[in-house]
């Protein structure tokens, strides 16, 4: 029987990665591990980090740690599965990975809040899993996620492009992009959403991370 740190080492992964991972046995373990890593706040632009970069460069946002567990999960002989839910204009897509536990799903998520994170296996389906996260997905005062995707299952993808790709893993995010998308609300529903009130604003200001501080620039005489 293939071991988990065999597997890593077979998807591309160092030695030392790959132990890193091959610890992490339950989607709980994958979570905590997540989380320990610092936010990927991009100073120089846009990154799709993949496995191998996230552990060199101890940082990641979402679709990073999305990736990280779902090659912890490959190596535990789990499916690894991303989602993609799809938020309006003027606010950003979040990225998680999947795992089931019986017939219900749940879902690793890194988010430098508290309320795009992890979800429990207790949904029925993915329907179910990307409502819960509805209410908290908010900007600006509105609540702004409008799909999710089908899952993704990256078995399908050459690991070098997602494992040990050392630049950015377009090929992941165009997968993601292209999947099939369902819409959560019904016609014309975003009209009738009622506005984030004032203490829920105070909650979404509460962040695990301080971004960095954008440098001045020097006024020009």
């Amino acid at each position: 029987m293939t071991s988990p740190l065999a597997r890593g080492l077979k998807l591309g992964l160092g030695r030392a990665a790959a132990r890193a991972l091959a610890r992490l046995r339950t989607p709980e373990a994958v979570q905590e591990f997540v989380n320990a890593i610092p936010m990927n706040f991009e100073p120089d632009g846009d990154t799709a980090l993949s496995v191998a970069e996230v552990l060199r460069q101890r940082r990641a946002h979402c679709i990073e740690a999305a990736m990280l567990a779902a090659c912890a999960f490959a190596m535990h002989g789990r499916p690894p599965l991303l989602m993609d839910m799809g938020a309006d204009d003027t606010d950003d897509d979040h990225v998680i990975a999947l795992f089931r536990r019986g017939r219900y799903w749940g879902a690793i998520s890194k988010s430098n809040g508290y309320y795009l994170r992890w979800r429990d296996p207790i949904y029925r389906s993915l329907r179910e899993l990307a409502l819960s996260y509805f209410h908290e997905y908010v900007r600006r005062g509105r609540k702004t996620l409008r799909t999710y995707s089908v899952p993704v299952d990256l078995r399908r993808v050459e690991p070098r492009l997602w494992v040990t790709n050392p630049g950015f893993c377009e090929e992941i995010v165009d997968l993601l992009t292209a999947a099939r998308h369902f819409r959560l609300l019904p016609p014309g529903g975003a009209k009738a959403l009622r506005p984030v009130d004032c203490v829920e604003r105070r909650a979404h200001r509460i962040d695990e991370y301080r971004a960095p501080k954008k440098p001045r620039r020097r006024r020009r005489l």
